[in-house]
């Protein structure tokens, strides 16, 4: 019963501080008004600037913030015991990372729907801006490369997950021409698209699509060249085509996920066969880091994610129709996912020891189960390890219902795979947005333009994907630089927020100010214990763009704190167009 009680005790938290905290940062802090100007109005093409319901706007926002982000934290940060890592992902998601997306997608929202890179330079100075640059393309760079690399490893670990995944896409579009085209029911629709899609999950685990090596390419480089592909096609498409009617559909699967997984959790409590197999807290796992700084990292995505600022003022800015929507789409979005990781917590930490087969096809359960997969740092790591992980322990909870094995797992197997399409094409639409803002600063027009940019940042996502052989798996080499890059981007995501609060005057930056100094110091000391193994390892590669991050980061705080302690605290209205 102490799995149902965690659970249903983080919710009921979760639905308290929105109610509480979040209307009072909405009320008091960022002031909403319905009667604002805001740029999906103001800037409508119908491409990317589109005035969006909330709720499929929470949909998109949602799905393009999880991925498979709370997912991976938790499951391997479980191994310093399930107390820290709840703690962390319910106290970060609200005060920290609910802070952070609501408070970028509001000025954002108030800065003509830029990117927090692009309106750096209002609140701190043009060149910081440069500097902020830099560091957003790295993470995005990574981004991209890795979630096609994720998606290719799903679909070779659970290939009855292939063909929904695929299906998805022309259902998802027949629903936005349904929805935008002839004025359909948004609801009623998207629950016949939700059906369908279930359908297909049924389809799919009686017809698991395995691909083949195909000229001398292993079977993830030819997925993560086919999803970078399209990438490009879905990143360019306006966001009523394929975007939104997908991630409506997504938030609807989530919900149906979750309930499915809190559902079994309450079974198998009655039923007496749950318990929590993993530690409470293990301050000393055999070859992991110290938890202090990195299970601050190691969980970014259900506490606090540097990534979110990019699509909360790289996309969702630009569809927000009115400012009092931003609160459900920012804030609530991010207790959502703190809700999913919470879940995927109680999977790895109960859900495991339900039944867990090892690679020689034996079944474990209970405590045993739980020792055999995180014996170790290194026998947890690796991305297909943190998944199964999830994905058994969710099925597990799943098949208590009496739904099949089989079935629980193409669920859990889609829900994981759909996310991280979403993330990764989101995540090359913001990075066609950063490169059109970096080449109209530059006098480059042409990069600006949507389709150049777009195959500029596939083009140099799969250069790094390739870079070490045909697998695909080459932004690994990067991987051990992205926790901490990301990180160190919600800090500084958080400065500006400071910064833009500390101008409307009063003590309202220091809702934002302490997390921004909390991420700031746990960041910058895993930076540097990460350049100290860098160092020792000899890895040339690491340390130096490791070393280079670290002094961006530190010029960027010296800038905002000088900005900020200078600041008189009156309200300034600085045009955007005067920093450039």
């Amino acid at each position: 019963m102490e799995t149902l009680f965690m659970v249903l005790l983080t919710f009921f938290g979760y639905i308290l501080m929105y109610r509480i905290y979040g209307k009072f940062l909405a009320r008091a802090i960022f002031k909403l008004s319905k009667n604002a100007s805001v740029p999906a109005k103001e800037f409508e093409d119908g491409v990317d600037y589109v005035p969006t319901k909330k709720e499929i706007i929470f949909g998109h926002h949602f799905t393009s913030i999880a991925g498979t982000g709370p997912i991976v934290g938790p499951a391997i940060a479980i191994i310093w015991g399930w107390v820290p890592a709840l703690l962390w992902v319910f106290l970060g998601s609200v005060i920290m990372g609910a802070v952070h997306d609501f408070g970028a997608l509001i000025i954002s929202m108030r800065n003509k729907g830029k990117s927090i890179s692009e309106f750096t330079a209002r609140y701190i100075n043009a060149r910081t801006r440069i500097f902020f640059f830099v560091i957003v393309f790295l993470a995005l760079w990574i981004v991209i490369a890795i979630f096609g690399l994720v998606i290719a490893i799903i679909f070779n670990i659970f290939p009855s997950s292939v063909l929904p995944v695929w299906l998805q896409i022309p259902i998802s579009i027949y629903l936005g021409y349904i929805i935008y085209k002839r004025n359909g029911n948004v609801i009623l629709w998207s629950i016949i698209a939700v059906i369908a899609l279930y359908a297909t999950m049924v389809l799919g685990a009686f017809l698991p699509l395995k691909m083949p090596e195909i000229l001398g390419l292993p079977p993830t480089g030819i997925w993560t060249i086919i999803l970078l592909i399209y990438a490009f096609v879905a990143s360019v498409l306006p966001v009523t085509t394929l975007l939104q009617p997908r991630d409506f559909i997504n938030a609807y699967q989530l919900l149906i996920a979750m309930f499915l997984m809190t559902l079994g959790i309450v079974v198998a409590s009655f039923s007496g066969r749950l318990e929590l197999v993993a530690p409470a807290l293990q301050m000393n796992p055999p070859e992991a880091p110290s938890m202090w700084p990195f299970l601050f990292i190691t969980i970014a995505c259900g506490a606090i994610s540097g990534f979110h600022s990019l699509v909360a003022s790289g996309t969702s800015a630009k569809q927000v129709k009115n400012e009092p929507d931003s609160l459900f789409v920012g804030y609530g979005s991010m207790l959502t996912e703190g809700a999913l990781a919470t879940l995927v917590i109680a999977s790895v930490a109960a859900g495991i020891g339900l039944g867990y087969q090892t690679a020689d096809g034996k079944m474990l359960f209970g405590m045993q189960a739980w020792s055999t997969h995180y014996a170790s740092w290194t026998a947890a790591a690796g991305l297909g390890s943190k998944i199964a992980a999830f994905v058994t322990g969710a099925a597990n909870f799943i098949t208590t219902l009496g739904i099949p094995q089989n079935i629980a797992i193409v669920i859990m197997g889609v829900f994981v795979a759909s996310f991280a399409g979403t993330t990764l094409d989101t995540a090359t639409r913001i990075q066609r947005y950063i490169i059109s803002e970096l080449a109209s600063d530059v006098n480059a027009p042409f990069l600006a333009k949507r389709y150049p940019a777009t195959a500029f940042a596939v083009i140099t996502a799969g250069l790094l994907a390739f870079a070490s052989g045909a697998d695909g798996k080459g932004a690994l080499t990067l991987w051990p630089l992205f926790g901490a890059v990301n990180q160190t981007l919600s800090a500084l995501a958080l400065i500006i927020i400071t910064l833009y609060l500390r101008s409307k005057g009063g003590l309202k930056w220091m809702v934002s100010g302490l997390p921004a100094l909390f991420m700031s110091v746990m960041t910058l000391w895993a930076s540097l214990l990460n350049q100290e193994n860098f160092l020792s390892a000899k890895n040339i590669l690491l340390l130096t763009i490791n070393g280079v991050i670290i002094l961006l980061v530190l010029w960027i705080l010296v800038e905002g704190s000088i900005k900020f302690f200078t600041a008189n605290g009156k309200k300034e209205e600085i045009s955007l167009e005067t920093v450039k």
